[in-house]
């Protein structure tokens, strides 16, 4: 597979080494994500400076930055290696992580909490609920192969929450949301309203991540509603930005959003 071509740092073009470098990073960063380089290891050094017509600093620096990223860590004897993994969700399809993310690993659920409450005011209004009338909480920690990914805290409207609620922790830890929501509460789901924003986490959701201070995540909100247009589920999601993207395959002449990832192409399950 080919690089992008960087130009030569005597090329003259007022660059700077840094801008050089993190121009070399954007792309192999990409690779990685990708999963490019199937043997685990990236090109040497030589290999690289040919590639991207650059010095052999430049490529040093580059590889650094995605060290400091743990993506990648320098082995002796072998060379770059990819340590980081980061897993694909697609945006265009209603799906979850247990779906999409099965083929990769194990996803555990971890029930932080998971009962009735009156949500804020902002919450209720969203869901279609008069001040005061209680919903069902959840709060989820979502591991992958051992690994903190996401943090999801979810507001239910009773219509479907209560049925979940008493199918005890055991159950929600093992199954998908919006599976039970269509199979216990008998609440076909219809569609999604989401946003995506990157932010610095709190040093709390940091410490539930296990990342470190100031470390950057996907806040997610989504409002899913059920297939009679009432809104039933919103949830706000944390997700680890080092473990996973976001994708989608956009159609200029339709303006239509297919998803893609790593799960199967249809689904609904959270």
């Amino acid at each position: 597979m080919r690089h992008a071509t960087v130009r030569d740092d005597r090329a003259g073009d007022g660059l700077t080494r840094a801008d050089r470098a993190r121009r070399v990073a954007h792309v192999l960063r990409g690779q990685v994500l990708r999963g490019a380089f199937a043997d685990g290891v990236l090109p040497d050094e030589r290999a690289l400076v040919a590639e991207f017509g650059t010095s052999r600093n430049t490529v040093r620096e580059a590889l650094g930055l995605l060290r400091d990223e743990g993506l990648v860590a320098r082995r002796r004897g072998v060379g770059t290696v990819v340590v980081g993994r980061a897993y694909q969700h697609p945006l265009g399809e209603l799906s979850g992580l247990a779906e999409v993310l099965q083929r990769h690993g194990t996803v555990v659920n971890e029930v932080r909490e998971a009962r009735s409450v009156r949500p804020p005011l902002t919450v209720a209004r969203r869901l279609g609920l008069a001040e005061g009338t209680p919903a069902v909480y959840l709060e989820r920690l979502r591991r992958v192969d051992g690994l903190p990914l996401s943090l999801d805290c979810t507001y239910l409207i009773r219509e479907v929450g209560e049925p979940l609620l008493a199918r005890g922790r055991q159950t929600l830890e093992r199954q998908d949301v919006f599976d039970l929501i269509e199979r216990v509460a008998g609440a076909p789901l219809g569609r999604a309203e989401v946003s995506v924003q990157a932010v610095v986490a709190d040093p709390a959701t940091c410490a539930v991540l296990a990342m470190p201070e100031g470390g950057a995540v996907l806040a997610v909100e989504r409002l899913t509603r059920l297939a009679d247009g009432r809104p039933a589920d919103l949830e706000f999601i944390h997700l680890r930005g080092d473990r996973l993207t976001l994708h989608a395959t956009l159609d200029r002449a339709t303006g239509a959003t297919s998803g893609r990832g790593g799960g199967r192409s249809r689904g609904r399950r959270r």
